[in-house]
């Protein structure tokens, strides 16, 4: 196992900013209070836990659909101004969707906005991107996907970031990590990539993000095709009607927590 970079050797953060896409604004995972919970609320939770009660606060700038120049636009300058002890940054994932998308190039503008998080916030964590390989239509982006998770490895190392390694992290592989549209984590994926993501800042969870799902009923070729087909109908054509017509779900949506308050 690779060393936690130095700044990650802190298990007690104050404060906690969290940037990016869908991924990190919790889609799919439905809060008791409304909208959407998902992996940094849950990883918030845990990070409050090892703190006296009232000293922490949060904040969730994730907008779905954010590309990562809008997510650098947007969300990183107010990360200067609140300067906290933690940031999470993850995006880039919507830009190598993208037909054409060069994954050195979107690395580059990455390691930018990484380099200007370093100097207003303690510590940085970044994920890598999701194996596709079990996802129709998304496997065949997996080697565009592997090159820039290589690169994001080597961005860490450059600027002392802890990484949680959402390729390697084989429940991720399971059907029960991800809601109907397999697109978005379910519920128990957000869990799992919390329960990852503290682990890379060098704390111990209760849970294993690792451990392996309850065995799952078999499907018969023909049902996996059926399946597949419906998915297809419901999910997949319009997510990529709205890329060809230059729409993001994101439109019009705020960040469901943009101010740093208690958690």
């Amino acid at each position: 196992m690779a060393e936690l970079p130095e700044t990650a050797a802190l298990t007690s953060y104050a404060s906690y900013v969290a940037l990016g896409d869908s991924f990190t604004e919790g889609l799919n995972d439905p809060s008791p209070a409304g909208g959407f919970a998902g992996w940094a609320d849950r990883l918030a939770a845990l990070l409050a836990e090892r703190r006296p009660a009232g000293e922490f606060r949060y904040a969730n700038l994730a907008v779905r659909g954010r590309l990562l120049d809008q997510v650098v636009a947007e969300q990183v300058p107010q990360v200067r101004r609140i300067q906290p002890d933690l940031v999470t940054f993850c995006a880039g994932g919507n830009d190598i969707l993208r037909p054409g998308a060069d994954p050195d190039e979107v690395a580059e503008r990455f390691e930018a906005a990484v380099r200007d998080l370093r100097e207003s916030t303690g510590t940085v964590l970044i994920c890598t991107g999701f194996d596709t390989r079990g996802v129709p239509v998304l496997r065949h982006l997996r080697g565009k996907i592997a090159t820039f998770n290589v690169h994001l490895r080597a961005i860490a190392d450059r600027n002392d970031c802890a990484v949680a390694d959402l390729w390697s992290l084989r429940p991720l592989q399971g059907r029960p990590a991800w809601s109907d549209d397999r697109l978005h984590l379910s519920p128990e994926g957000h869990q799992r990539v919390a329960l990852l993501a503290a682990r890379s800042l060098g704390l111990t969870p209760d849970q294993d993000p690792d451990a392996p799902w309850p065995a799952e009923a078999l499907h018969t070729p023909a049902e996996q095709r059926r399946e597949n087909i419906q998915w297809a109908r419901t999910y997949l054509l319009p997510w990529v009607g709205r890329r060809l017509r230059g729409e993001s779900s994101g439109d019009h949506v705020e960040a469901k927590r943009p101010d740093l308050l208690p958690l």
